[in-house]
């Protein structure tokens, strides 16, 4: 066997290797872990009740939407691409619950599956172009957004619309002093212990390590494509029907707002934008990060215009302790 075909273990020789090998892959998961004690701490020594129970109820519930959309976009970028979509799903969701739900819960529910199916078929739809056409997942879901954005200005011009009631006090509803964003989030952290353990997760993330491989090992390219960006598309679905709860009204335009920041928040968390390596956990951390320094910002009293730059930082950070992990990883590898 030559030293190419040897496993990566028997190439790391040096005694202790393992273990440094191991921290450096979680430094981006690390630095996202630090930087939220860092707020969060900075956080609670301006603002009372910050370790509380309500405080946790109230900054989940804020970072619910970005959470949703983020879940998505980690397992497209675990896949090696990206999906700008989701800010046309987002809007277009929105736009039609506002215009379509009532006060009869059947009618809510038949909206439902119609929103999220939407959101499954034309997240499918685009991983089946990316594979079929051999397009760039940038240029395919760019447009993809496009239209969406365009149909729900079909739908709904300008924001408004509402939605019932009792559909807004989902997101102020309680169990066992937790209200319901709460258990989303517990409810997601169950669903990637369960979905990375699965033959779909785990060819996800093979392919976006090293896709000829993953190929030759009997993966279908075309499979895995409309897998993970169906489940990007459900996700956004998702965000749009939890952001409705908490504006009460749709908006063909509000979907833009959660693009970049869904990329963000991964990448602050430690998924890499190359593929292949990450975890929802840090997705979750970022979205988190991200939300909280709109609070910091606040109880500072300085002005809003330092949130974006704050922001920007953080992921320059981020970045930065994902791209040593990245070449710390191929120098172990070589």
């Amino acid at each position: 066997m030559s030293i190419a075909e040897r496993p990566v273990e028997d190439k790391m020789s040096k005694p202790g290797s393992d273990w440094r090998g191991r921290l450096l892959d979680r430094a981006p998961f690390l630095v996202a872990c630090l930087m939220l004690a860092l707020i969060v701490g900075i956080y609670g020594s301006l603002q009372s009740g910050v370790f509380s129970l309500d405080e946790l109820n109230l900054d989940t519930a804020a970072a619910m939407t970005l959470m949703l959309a983020a879940t998505g976009q980690t397992i497209v970028l675990l896949r090696g691409g990206i999906d700008l979509s989701i800010g046309g799903m987002i809007s277009l969701g929105t736009v039609i619950a506002a215009t379509r739900f009532t006060d009869d819960p059947a009618t809510v529910a038949l909206w439902v599956l119609v929103i999220l199916g939407l959101g499954l078929v034309i997240g499918a739809l685009n991983g089946l172009l990316i594979s079929l056409l051999k397009l760039q997942p940038f240029l395919v879901t760019l447009a993809t957004w496009s239209i969406l954005n365009g149909a729900a200005m079909m739908i709904l011009p300008t924001d408004g619309g509402s939605v019932p009631g009792w559909w807004v006090g989902f997101a102020s509803a309680q169990l066992l002093g937790l209200t319901s964003p709460v258990w989303m989030l517990l409810a997601l952290l169950v669903f990637w212990a369960w979905f990375r353990a699965t033959r779909v997760g785990i060819a996800i993330q093979a392919t976006g390590s090293n896709e000829k491989s993953a190929f030759l090992s009997g993966v279908s390219i075309t499979r895995v494509n409309v897998v993970t960006y169906g489940l990007s598309g459900l996700f956004a679905a998702g965000a749009a029907l939890y952001l409705t709860t908490q504006t009460g009204a749709g908006s063909p335009t509000i979907g833009k707002d959660y693009i970049l920041p869904s990329v963000a928040a991964a990448v602050i968390g430690g998924v890499s934008l190359f593929g292949g390596r990450g975890h929802l956990a840090g997705t979750l951390i970022g979205a988190f990060v991200l939300t909280l320094i709109g609070n910091l910002v606040f109880v500072m009293h300085v002005s809003s215009y330092w949130q974006p730059v704050a922001s920007g930082v953080i992921l320059l950070l981020s970045v930065l302790a994902s791209s040593v992990a990245e070449k710390a990883a191929r120098g172990r590898v070589q």
